[in-house]
């Protein structure tokens, strides 16, 4: 597609929220700096938002770029990127698809696109030879897709794992520092603008599991979907957690985890499979995760080459977000003016997606139970029908003077805590549910998954 007259390289840009009004400030007020960047002029020939009345900053700077009708602007001729901050499927994936088969090429922002129906634009934009760059769409400012993508792409990722969803690091974070509980804790990130009127995109893991979907995708080789994440929220992380996990030496992190998993077959030869998970899990204080705190992200890659390593900033705002589409708009320019192609979808892998039963972790599992002689035995060997070995137990006396509601004895009842060495999910799980049954367990208090636990766990505070 041939430039405008001036040699430059056209942009119609979707939305102009927080995000999109960054986009269009970074456009105007660098346009000297890309220009020379690029080799060729950066020109921004429309803007489409749906209300016009509430974008006055951009109506009184610029009122000649200004459309409502984002159809039209995409299949505009003089159009060579197609710029999208807008967010959500439809009618956004029509859009992107239209001016992907054109042959424009695509910056974008949009994880649950991506995460949803990425397959689909990567093969528009190669049917056509177009471009298509979404730095933006995970952990903001943060460089993480184009070093997984390209700088990583001659080594075997195995393991990428991390904080990706700042609100919940926000309010996980003032519950451990402050005491805060959870509702409280949200109703502050909410006053401060960190979350949304409704919150469930972000405190429900749906955010970060869109992100996974994409970070695993790239990172092995493999298409994976939104529905093939493992999603937990942690609207159920409490207090209670929060101090148990103190009181191991851990942090508790809404975690996006995305692994490389390899088997032994009976016949000698390895069988791969990938696992990808959202979850609230316990990360001890000496990991640098645990140290990540505020709305901050930061994430792991471990490859076989590389070995391990972090990538950190912040994930989202109008100003960092905006860097990255910059990043890639700059990207996709030099691409249309030298004449070549940003990297291909790799899906060549096509490893399958491994079941959250069959993916091995620890469990911190907190009981309240009957203070009688043959408690332990009996939680202990349940532990021991379902195949899971127990890596430490801390029992502590009486818990605010109740009375033992099992038997009505009248005796104080006692918490126990147990952390297990790693098991299967799904043996974890049916422990825990056959806990809950005996007799001598009041009730399960509170289960969270312990991660990245490389060191003894008598280092984390639990005894041997």
């Amino acid at each position: 597609m041939a430039r405008g007259e001036n040699g430059a390289v056209r942009v119609a840009l979707l939305g102009c929220g927080t995000v999109g009004t960054e986009v269009v400030r970074l456009i105007t007020d660098q346009a000297a700096d890309l220009t020379a960047r690029v080799g060729t002029p950066v020109e921004l020939v429309g803007v489409a938002v749906r209300r016009p009345h509430r974008h006055p900053w951009l109506t009184e700077n610029f009122p000649h770029l200004v459309t409502t009708d984002a159809g039209a602007l995409v299949a505009r001729d003089d159009v060579d990127v197609v710029v999208e901050v807008i967010g959500g499927i439809e009618p956004v994936r029509g859009w992107l698809l239209e001016a992907l088969k054109a042959g424009k090429s695509v910056v974008t922002a949009n994880k649950a696109l991506l995460a949803e129906d990425g397959p689909a634009l990567a093969e528009a934009a190669d049917a056509s030879g177009a471009d298509l760059y979404y730095e933006a769409a995970v952990a903001g400012a943060i460089p993480l897709l184009r070093p997984l993508r390209e700088s990583l792409a001659g080594d075997r990722i195995t393991r990428v794992a991390g904080i990706v969803n700042g609100t919940s690091n926000f309010i996980l974070s003032a519950m451990a520092s402050d005491g805060t509980s959870y509702a409280d804790a949200l109703e502050e990130a909410t006053r401060l603008g960190y979350a949304e009127a409704d919150p469930s995109a972000d405190v429900d893991g749906y955010d970060a599991a869109s992100k996974a979907a994409i970070l695993a995708t790239l990172a092995f080789h493999t298409r994976i979907t939104a529905s093939d994440v493992h999603r937990e929220g942690m609207r159920g992380v409490s207090s209670a957690d929060v101090a148990a996990a103190r009181r191991l030496g851990c942090t508790i992190k809404l975690l996006a985890i995305c692994e490389r998993v390899t088997d032994e077959r009976p016949d000698g030869t390895a069988a791969a499979s990938v696992s990808a998970r959202v979850y609230p899990a316990m990360v001890p204080d000496a990991h640098p995760l645990a140290r990540v705190d505020g709305a901050f992200n930061a994430v792991f890659v471990e490859a076989e080459a590389a070995g391990q390593l972090m990538f950190y900033g912040q994930g989202a705002g109008g100003a960092p977000t905006a860097s990255a589409v910059l990043g890639d708009l700059v990207a996709v320019a030099r691409n249309r003016v030298g004449g070549g192609r940003g990297p291909r979808e790799s899906a060549y892998a096509s490893l399958p997606v491994r079941p959250i039963g069959d993916v091995p972790t620890r469990y911190h599992v907190d009981l309240e139970v009957a203070d009688r002689e043959g408690v332990l035995a009996a939680i202990a060997g349940e532990f021991a029908r379902q195949g899971v070995s127990i890596a430490a137990v801390r029992q502590t006396g009486g818990v605010n003077g109740s009375v033992d509601r099992s038997d009505g004895s009248g005796l104080s009842p006692a918490r126990l805590t147990v952390v297990t060495h790693s098991a299967r999910e799904a043996a974890l799980s049916a422990t825990v549910a056959a806990l809950a049954d005996l007799d001598h367990v009041i009730g399960v208090v509170g289960v969270l998954r312990v991660e990245g636990l490389g060191r003894a766990v008598s280092a984390l505070g639990m005894g041997e």
